[in-house]
């Protein structure tokens, strides 16, 4: 809950408070705080053992963190370690790559030209040349170009507009 909470924010709070309530009813307050956060914690430690109580014997590893929706997904689908393949996944993203093609695609390069632009960069040449990466470069004239404007086709002119008629 409070995790996030640095220590010049603590200390600005801490001032704050003397500000506040004075040096002479801090210590009174404090103590008066965490007898309350005491309570509550005792409240619901034991409203927790008695709904288990109630539940009976065949809820006893019944833990109310699992009504939490990630905690339930996460520990009844991945039961801990990564059976669903989902770390080879994110690792096979390539996300430089993906750009790479995207910005030369924009600059009009052929993915080819520009593996070997890149792999030259990285200090291997030659190394994707030969890849199955899609060429996203326009082969034919079937479909349109749109990395070139289209020029703005006229519109109908449109009649004058006429406050008193609306």
């Amino acid at each position: 809950m409070f995790n996030d909470i640095g220590a010049l924010e603590l200390l600005t709070l801490g001032v704050l408070a003397v500000l506040v309530f004075g040096p002479d009813k801090l210590p009174k307050l404090i103590q008066d705080v965490t007898r309350t956060i005491r309570k509550i914690r005792e409240f619901s430690d034991s409203a927790k053992e008695d709904i288990r109580s109630e539940l009976g014997p065949q809820f006893k590893d019944f833990e109310f963190e699992d009504l939490n929706p990630k905690t339930f997904v996460r520990k009844q689908l991945m039961d801990g370690n990564d059976d669903l393949g989902l770390k080879e996944i994110r690792e096979s993203f390539d996300l430089r790559k993906d750009l790479s093609d995207v910005t030369d695609a924009v600059n009009g390069r052929t993915p080819a030209a520009a593996d070997t632009a890149n792999s030259a960069a990285n200090g291997s040449v030659g190394a994707s040349a030969e890849g199955s990466a899609p060429s996203l470069t326009k082969t034919g004239d079937t479909a349109p170009d749109l990395l070139k404007k289209t020029p703005q086709q006229t519109q109908p002119e449109r009649p004058p507009f006429d406050a008193d008629a609306t």
